[in-house]
């Protein structure tokens, strides 16, 4: 598998990933995140002219998941509620991660690109995710309380620190 940034060229594949994830996402039980237009293509372009948006592709360079990644503050990430953050130290957050669905991994292959920038993961999700709350969990992710979105919806935090093989933290400027 491999990682690049997304181009304006591939934003109609992203959309039909979105919409393969909203479906996945329905079909879990899911029926309150992301509604039909949400992630938009005006997201997808801000977040690509922000550099900030991520493909991932097969062995045979088709698109199988998508990814924001956003390394500094993130302003819904400022107040938690209920807990705390794991540390205040430089951190990447990552957004509107799907999948196609056609291979698991998909979050193993995120985290360890992300991890090679920056060492404190964050991330949230909706209450009603319990695949992505799975996931956090089985790759070490640790609750630390509730964000409210831009919008005031409530979303569960999560954070991770990576440690490196000499068990240190590693961050890239």
């Amino acid at each position: 598998m491999n990682i690049r940034k997304t181009t304006e060229k591939d934003i109609q594949l992203v959309m039909q990933i979105f919409a393969k994830a909203r479906e996945i996402m329905r079909e879990s039980g899911n029926f309150k995140q992301w509604p039909v237009g949400y992630p938009s293509e005006k997201a997808v372009i801000a977040d690509i002219k922000n550099n900030n948006s991520y493909v991932v592709e097969n062995e045979k360079n088709t698109i199988v998941a998508t990814f924001a990644f956003i390394i500094g503050p993130d302003p819904t990430y400022s107040y938690i509620e209920g807990g705390k953050w794991l540390n205040d130290e430089k951190y990447g957050t990552i957004h509107r991660i799907a999948s196609s669905g056609e291979y698991k991994g998909i979050m193993n292959i995120v985290l360890d690109y992300c991890s090679k920038f920056v060492a404190n993961i964050r991330i949230d999700t909706h209450e009603d995710n319990s695949i992505m709350r799975h996931l956090l969990a089985k790759n070490g992710f640790k609750y630390c309380g509730t964000i409210y979105l831009l919008d005031g919806n409530p979303r569960l935090a999560f954070q991770k620190i990576i440690v490196n093989r000499e068990n240190k933290n590693v961050f890239l400027e």
